[in-house]
């Protein structure tokens, strides 16, 4: 539904009397001020890093699983079979490391040598 067609139910709704002249400015503020919320997969694309703990070069199977719920030995494999297809899992995962930040917080820091 449109922000049009909304706007014109509740003016609809201010005429029967089921809202009163404030309940429609606020409802008619909410509307107007509202975000719209973005899709989940450009969520999960923007929460998307490289994971600092569960890595073997660059972390980044480890940030896939964490996004999609599969577990990181599984996306290995893929980047693996992707790999005989011309070297298309090599060059992916070169670019996800080039491109996917670290993800950040303590498990991310490199501890100095005691």
């Amino acid at each position: 539904m449109s922000l049009a067609d909304e706007l014109m139910q509740l003016e609809q709704l201010r005429q029967r009397g089921v809202l009163s002249d404030d309940e429609f400015a606020a409802a008619k503020a909410r509307l107007l001020t509202a975000q719209p919320m973005p899709a989940p997969a450009v969520v999960a694309v923007n929460h998307f890093r490289r994971s600092a703990g569960d890595r073997w070069v660059a972390g980044v199977c480890g940030g896939l699983a964490r996004i999609t719920g599969a577990e990181s030995w599984v996306w290995r494999l893929v980047f693996a079979v992707l790999f005989f297809f011309a070297g298309t899992g090599v060059l992916l995962y070169i670019l996800m490391w080039i491109f996917v930040p670290l993800e950040s917080g303590p498990s991310s820091l490199v501890k100095p040598p005691a």
